[in-house]
């Protein structure tokens, strides 16, 4: 199977990092963002005129949209960013993380098993399902505790993190159920270019840089 990725969330920040790196490796990208607050794709100006990189505004929750990406482009890998990814949006409006980060994961991954089981030989061989998580679902760490493992236990202790924490389950259950090739990856404290500014570090840059006050934390 030749490589080309369906992204969910490509024009998001992280997503955008990987998009602009998967195509200048020469890899073909379909790109499904349903372009919320946090989906800019100014983030991927560079591939406006790009016949390799094709953009298509769309929720992961819409079955037969994802099912006819895969039918139409029949992507080697899928690699899933899409999510709500703000602890205190998730405190105040919880729903909307079930819905994208919980439902739309299990979408996702019910379609590319459909997508997945129709597929034979080197191709099927091949295939695999990369969902983005959080080291987030492990809860929090005290200053003399050890580091955060791989088979750490799950303590999910915000709305965003336990969305992410079901969105893992509901990919590990598809592996081991269905065999379905998903690898998790649980990244922590991601930061830089074409960060949203709600979160802390640009969100202290451009208030330096304005003049404005620093919002504290905690004890600050």
């Amino acid at each position: 199977m030749q490589a080309l990725y369906l992204v969910t969330g490509g024009c998001g920040f992280i997503g955008s990092c990987f998009v602009l790196r998967a195509r200048a490796a020469g890899i073909p990208v379909i790109d499904l963002d349903k372009l919320t607050y946090c989906g800019n794709p100014e983030n991927l100006a560079p591939l406006d005129h790009d016949p390799g990189h094709v953009l298509v505004q769309g929720d992961i929750a819409n079955r037969e949209l994802v099912a006819c990406l895969l039918r139409t482009h029949r992507p080697s890998a899928i690699v899933h960013f899409a999510a709500e990814s703000h602890v205190d949006r998730s405190i105040s409006d919880p729903g909307v993380f079930v819905r994208t980060n919980v439902m739309g994961t299990a979408n996702l991954l019910h379609c590319a098993l459909d997508y997945w089981q129709g597929l034979a030989g080197q191709e099927k061989q091949d295939f695999r399902f990369l969902h983005v998580s959080t080291d987030e679902v492990f809860g929090s760490l005290g200053p003399d505790d050890a580091p955060f493992r791989e088979d750490t236990p799950y303590a999910p202790n915000s709305p965003y993190s336990a969305s992410k924490a079901a969105s893992d389950h509901l990919a590990r259950a598809f592996c081991h159920t269905y065999g379905l090739p998903v690898l998790v990856t649980n990244c922590s404290n991601n930061y830089g270019p074409r960060q949203f500014p709600e979160k802390l570090i640009p969100l202290f840059i451009s208030r330096a840089l304005a003049g404005e006050p620093m919002p504290l934390y905690g004890s600050g």
